[in-house]
């Protein structure tokens, strides 16, 4: 196999509908932080591709990086995604140019890391077709002239909280942001609640999203395996002011599969703000 590329950035490998190629970031100074890189693809304008998990329709971009040398894993991050309609389904993914963060951790962090990548991705327009690249880079070290992609990409992807907290929880002033009777103020992207209940066909799990004002979110709902295809959830009415309701069914799961106890991620995205929320199928 041939040596990766060296520099900030691997050949584009794609054609006039999309292409993908590897970036490097700037490597932090301490050896046991993992390294910056990322996937860039770019879309022509028209077409979509998918996120990780894909809703009603469409495949996830699968990853192979079993070839790179001196790599003991590779974790890629997930830019919030938006809803797309697709011949009356609901899709989950990207209809412009994105980069996926990634974080490279070496076997010997004394030696240099060649990331090879097989990326297999759908991109869709009116009809859906298979794309790949094959791609390779070596990570270096040194300055990097894509710094600001990686940082903005990374500023996408959804900050993980729990069940009823917000950004604000997470900031040295989170005692500010909660009231005298431990109520929460408008204005701040959350998951306030979570309930099941019957529902004509299946159970069904209701959610309310706390949202900034004026604002508008979208939710999504992903079970603990990529088995799962649990639907979109759905807006509804029915919520206090400054929150929006959401309902989805309890169905998709693999069979003899038991919702009771089952992780289920919940992301919710409005705006530039995007936080993701695991709970339990109590």
């Amino acid at each position: 196999m041939r040596a990766a590329a060296a520099g900030d950035a691997s050949q584009w490998d794609g054609d006039a509908r999309s292409a993908a190629r590897l970036i490097a970031g700037s490597q932090p100074g301490k050896p046991a932080e993992p390294l910056r890189a990322g996937i860039e693809i770019k879309l022509e304008p028209g077409w979509h591709t998918y996120w990780r998990y894909p809703g009603d329709a469409g495949v996830p971009p699968r990853f192979e990086f079993g070839q790179s040398q001196n790599v003991k894993a590779v974790e890629v991050l997930w830019p919030a995604p938006r809803r797309l309609p697709e011949d009356g389904l609901v899709t989950i993914g990207y209809d412009r140019d994105l980069t996926l963060p990634l974080r490279v951790t070496p076997l010997d962090a004394a030696k240099p890391v060649a990331l090879r990548l097989k990326l297999d991705y759908a991109i869709c327009e009116k009809l859906c077709v298979p794309a790949e690249a094959k791609l390779e880079l070596a990570l270096a070290g040194g300055p990097s002239s894509h710094d600001a992609a990686l940082t903005q990409a990374e500023a996408r992807v959804p900050r993980k909280l729990a069940l009823g907290q917000d950004i604000k929880d997470t900031s040295k002033d989170a005692t500010k942001a909660t009231g005298k009777d431990g109520s929460k103020p408008d204005g701040v992207l959350a998951i306030r609640a979570i309930r099941r209940e019957a529902g004509g066909g299946h159970p069904r799990v209701v959610v309310d999203v706390a949202l900034p004002r004026g604002a508008s979110v979208e939710l999504f709902a992903e079970g603990p395996t990529p088995q799962w295809a649990l639907p979109v959830p759905a807006a509804i009415d029915g919520a206090a002011e400054g929150l929006q309701r959401f309902v989805f069914e309890l169905d998709g799961a693999p069979p003899d599969t038991h919702y009771k106890g089952a992780l289920v991620t919940l992301t919710a995205v409005s705006g530039s703000e995007a936080i993701e929320v695991p709970f339990r199928l109590d």
